[in-house]
């Protein structure tokens, strides 16, 4: 059955008719084998890695702003909202891979199929915003790192961090499977990293489990909601509710029924393993800097630069330093290569372009990396961290124009068939679209009105 059939009934149908028929990912869409018997976890091992490529997103160098502010501010109260953001992943990007499994559409094409052309555009351009503000925190990030570590200018830093276009068409032309391993062993440096700098830190265990423990604080005071909605913003990102339901049809299930029950399975599960792992490592970001800097008087740590040089003396262990840095290298460098990824999804599925791979990439992440690096020029050294703050705020208000249609499309029989998501999981799904629309709402009132 080609990919483009999906097993569904007809009223499933539920699309625009003029909707272009492209692959998603033409280049390595089913290209990664699914075995046809065998043990279970032999399928699940063949799902596994889109996950860790959307988990990528959830510990970006943004995610490190946001973490390290909000744990040197406020010790480790926004420690549940960090697992509430994390929760809400979860369900979202189950969702996501849902909607390309079953409808062999990503979320782009799924929103060119059924919106007039206008829209379209509207929402392309709002994505595009997005990720030009991931952009704006991943390539600050690892500019950062380089400079920590190598001593290399912010601008050339940023540069240099520009040229992962050229590094994900390498990756990507020895099969997805290798650009899934290269991520994944990042992956595992930066949780590596951190975990080493837990143990250092030696945070008190019940301190820590109240942090997870929700409190009205966080709503009523602005400095609080401010990093709170930030936190969200940083770990809940639009565009990577575009990449997941692309990526998930990189395996080669069978486009029926059966076939996309049991990828729906694996692909939810590959996720929410990997989204786990996103939250320890974000979790330990905040208790770190809680543990460090709340407990030492040091409340105003919120440049990465800061938080790098007051590391080791704080800790007493002399590697400390230098594995924050490594672990934000590999953190910048994991972001952009997928947030370029996603933005050839993006650009494809809204405009249907027409061009080789390797020009694609160029194009998306010129329109991407040109704001960043003029951004960098322009601040240099100052005021990064009220930079990568803001640009998790800026993907924050982005995401009610991904939430909003994603849960909207897997809610319709029409479009879904039987693979419909139940009332009860759609309510909830819309009630996590409400919360992020009225945090979002709120925050413009703070700032508009004070």
């Amino acid at each position: 059955m080609d990919a483009r059939s999906p097993d569904l009934t007809p009223e499933a149908a539920g699309w625009r008719a003029d909707a272009p028929a492209t692959k998603s990912l033409a280049e390595v869409n089913a290209t990664v084998a699914i075995p046809a018997g065998g043990r279970w976890w032999r399928r699940l091992l063949a799902f596994v890695g889109p996950g860790y490529l959307v988990s990528v997103g959830y510990m970006d160098p943004g995610n490190w702003a946001t973490d390290l502010a909000g744990g040197s501010r406020f010790g480790y109260t926004l420690l549940s909202v960090i697992l509430l953001s994390n929760l809400m992943a979860i369900l979202l990007q189950s969702l996501s891979a849902r909607l390309g499994i079953v409808t062999d559409r990503d979320l782009a094409q799924a929103c060119r199929a059924t919106y007039s052309p206008a829209v379209n555009f509207l929402l392309w351009l709002a994505c595009e915003a997005a990720i030009i503000a991931c952009d704006l925190a991943e390539v600050i990030g690892t500019a950062i790192a380089l400079k920590l570590l190598f001593g290399i200018p912010l601008i050339g830093g940023a540069l240099i961090a520009a040229l992962d276009a050229f590094l994900l068409l390498l990756l990507m032309n020895r099969g997805f499977r290798f650009l899934e391993a290269f991520v994944m062993a990042l992956l595992a440096v930066i949780a590596v990293c951190f975990a080493i700098q837990v143990a250092a830190a030696a945070p008190p265990v019940a301190e820590i489990l109240r942090g997870f423990a929700p409190k009205t604080e966080i709503v009523t005071n602005p400095e609080m909601l401010y990093l709170a909605i930030g936190i969200i913003g940083a770990t809940v990102m639009p565009h990577n509710l575009y990449l997941h339901s692309s990526i998930v049809q990189t395996r080669a299930y069978e486009r029926n029924e059966a076939g996309r029950r049991e990828a729906i399975k694996w692909a939810t599960t590959d996720s929410t393993i990997a989204l786990m792992l996103a939250l320890f490592i974000n979790a330990a970001i905040l208790v770190v800097a809680a543990a460090t800097f709340y407990k030492s008087g040091h409340s105003d740590v919120a440049e990465i630069g800061q938080a790098f040089e007051l590391l080791s003396p704080l800790l007493g262990l002399g590697i400390a330093s230098t594995l924050f840095a490594v672990a934000l290298l590999a953190s910048g460098l994991n972001s952009t290569v997928t947030a370029t990824l996603a933005g050839q999804i993006v650009m494809e599925g809204f405009l249907d372009l027409r061009l080789p791979s390797w020009a694609r990439r160029l194009l998306t992440r010129g329109i991407a990396i040109i704001p960043v690096i003029i951004v960098t020029a322009i601040y240099g050294e100052r005021g990064t961290a009220d930079l990568l703050v803001f640009s998790q705020v800026v993907l924050s208000m982005q995401l009610p124009f991904a939430v909003i249609p994603l849960v909207r499309f897997v809610s319709d029989r029409r479009k879904m068939g039987k693979f419909a998501i139940p009332t009860s999981v759609a309510a909830i799904a819309w009630i996590v679209a409400g919360v992020i629309v009225v945090l979002n709402v709120k925050l413009l009132a703070d700032a508009l009105f004070g």
